[in-house]
């Protein structure tokens, strides 16, 4: 008889999540009651911005609580359903949670096409991750074509994508990402101007080399010394987006911010910062354009699936920090 296996948070991490951090639970399996539905959940997205949802400071979203299923968004199939807009054998995506079954109203979950593309695409290149590349280029960055944009963690799930996307808008695309394997796939795989390897310790100079008349939008995963080395490289009103900064998320002695912060006035500059939620009204447009791009070839998908079930989470999602992920981290459950 199935069991629903969940990942509790259990204490507030201190630096990197700790196995100590995490309670693992088995629960019998839910039933849904009128207007719900049961879910069972096969694939997990992992993101940087959960270590975010364990810490009980003010953020976007409200903390997960002590006790609490960790937030995740998933991708799972309708097994039993009470609700009249969803059917059992349906794809869907959601916020599920990190556990093998999930019960919800229909609120936030949409159904999926995965005869269109794979279950995990949905949750990369067709879901959050495209989503959040899609509006922080195009809206908050507003590239022209012929300008230089700038990603950093350009290997991960939003970078890989929102560098392609400046491609196809004609602009000249250089990525920041960590080791001479990932810059290389980069460039060769994806079709980036360049890339350069923030590990080297030569930062400031290679963007100085590969940027050499300024950074018009700089698309930032990353935050602290990434963060400041292009800010000291932008041109006359650039554009900075605000997407992340996983450097600052395990750190013990808070978050470090820009000393050179300055630049912004000198160059006559913006740092916007904005959240993929604030666009929901707009998501069927971004996937829309997203799907077409992928069709056409234009759009390259890449996602890190990792097998092994649910008992991989707390060792799967700590890839995402040492940065051994290149594109979208999925779990199989």
């Amino acid at each position: 008889m199935p069991v629903n296996a969940q990942y509790r948070l259990a204490a507030r991490p201190s630096g990197l999540p700790k196995d100590d951090d995490w309670q693992y639970t088995e629960d019998a399996v839910p039933s849904p009651g009128d207007g719900r539905f049961l879910v069972e959940v096969q694939y997990l997205s992992l993101d940087p911005a959960m270590r975010t949802w364990m810490n009980p400071g003010r953020s976007y979203v409200p903390p997960v609580g002590i006790g609490e299923v960790m937030r995740a968004a998933g991708i799972g199939t309708v097994v039993e359903s009470n609700h009249a807009g969803f059917k059992p054998g349906q794809s869907v995506f959601g916020t599920f949670g990190v556990q093998n079954f999930a019960v919800s109203d229909g609120q936030g979950v949409q159904v999926v096409d995965t005869s269109l593309a794979p279950a995990p695409t949905f949750l990369g290149t067709l879901g959050i991750s495209g989503i959040t590349a899609y509006f922080g280029l195009f809206d908050v960055g507003r590239p022209e074509p012929g300008q230089t944009v700038v990603v950093s963690a350009a290997a991960g799930s939003v970078g890989i994508v929102t560098g392609q996307l400046a491609k196809i808008h004609g602009c000249r695309v250089v990525g920041i990402a960590g080791g001479p394997d990932k810059c290389r796939t980069l460039v060769e795989e994806y079709g980036f101007d360049a890339a350069v390897d923030h590990r080297a310790g030569n930062l400031r100079a290679d963007l100085k080399e590969h940027a050499p008349d300024g950074i018009d939008v700089f698309f930032d995963n990353v935050g602290g010394a990434v963060l400041e080395a292009a800010l000291a490289r932008l041109a006359r009103g650039a554009r900075i987006v605000l997407s992340g900064a996983v450097s600052q998320y395990n750190s013990t002695e808070g978050p470090r911010g820009p000393a050179n912060y300055m630049q912004l006035l000198v160059q006559r500059a913006s740092m916007t910062g904005f959240v993929f939620s604030d666009y929901a009204d707009r998501y069927p447009e971004a996937i829309e354009a997203l799907a077409g791009w992928v069709r056409e070839g234009k759009l390259k998908t890449r996602e890190d699936v990792v097998t092994g079930g649910i008992s991989k989470f707390p060792e799967t999602l700590l890839k995402l920090f040492r940065g051994e992920n290149t594109g979208k981290l999925v779990l199989a459950l």
